[in-house]
């Protein structure tokens, strides 16, 4: 256990039937990191943040959450993804909710919190994400840009010490993008322990203290954004990232 790690990722392994989609993953979060992981599609990314919030259950390995084993049968599912929330790539909001429900839903069912205080901490955090306006609203009546900003608020109400993206900003059109990472930018920020897979390459030079580049299920390299974006040791992270940079 490394002194104030959050959360442990250890020999971490993943099959689906015959297919090893992650092969022996290790790295380490610390309070405050932002952690970005890239790499081409298919390369276990997603499948990686499902098995640290236990969508997924691991093949092998464990994962720590303050030196704790989450793998083991005994713990609480609900209980543990409400201190590492996650905001999907889809939003995954309830269709049938306003966008106040959708950001009180979580806090009553799991947290227990009463309504009332439960409608504060979400008018709290829909206001950080400028959603306030919106309560009412259902998410059909939303645009992309604002389901995953009512999406990052949601996860933000339970106050989780984690927070997970994965590839937050590849279902919106480009004009939506700017907002959502501007949300993320304002949370790294003030010192949120951010998990981030992304495809924004500038989000994880510029953001991120953590860059994990990954390929085939295995973590090629890992480093600072400077390490990774300026001085690259691996040859598929070169490749990679020389593709990026043909991009900008």
């Amino acid at each position: 256990m490394s002194g104030d790690a959050i959360l442990e990722v250890r020999h971490l392994s993943k099959s689906f039937g015959a297919n090893a989609v992650l092969k022996d993953i290790d790295f380490t979060v610390h309070p405050g990191d932002v952690t970005s992981i890239i790499g081409s599609s298919g390369s276990g990314k997603s499948t990686l943040l499902r098995c640290i919030n236990l969508l997924e259950t691991p093949t092998s390995g464990d994962v720590l959450f303050h030196g704790d084993s989450i793998v083991e049968k005994k713990v609480n599912g609900a209980a543990y993804r409400a201190k590492v929330g996650m905001v999907f790539q889809s939003f995954n909001l309830f269709a049938n909710m306003t966008v106040l429900e959708n950001c009180m839903i979580g806090q009553t069912k799991v947290l227990r919190r009463d309504k009332k205080e439960a409608k504060e901490k979400a008018m709290q955090y829909l206001t950080k994400v400028g959603m306030n306006p919106y309560i009412n609203a259902k998410p059909r009546q939303l645009s992309g840009g604002q389901k995953q900003r009512v999406a990052i608020a949601r996860a933000l109400a339970m106050e989780p010490e984690v927070l997970l993206f994965d590839e937050p900003t590849s279902a919106l059109d480009p004009e939506m993008v700017g907002e959502v990472l501007a949300v993320m930018r304002g949370l790294a920020k003030e010192g949120m322990t951010m998990l981030v897979v992304t495809h924004e390459m500038a989000f994880a030079r510029d953001v991120s203290n953590h860059v994990v580049y990954m390929a085939d299920g295995i973590i090629c390299e890992e480093g600072t954004p400077g390490d990774i974006f300026e001085n690259p040791k691996n040859a598929r992270t070169k490749e990679f990232l020389a593709r990026f940079r043909a991009n900008e």
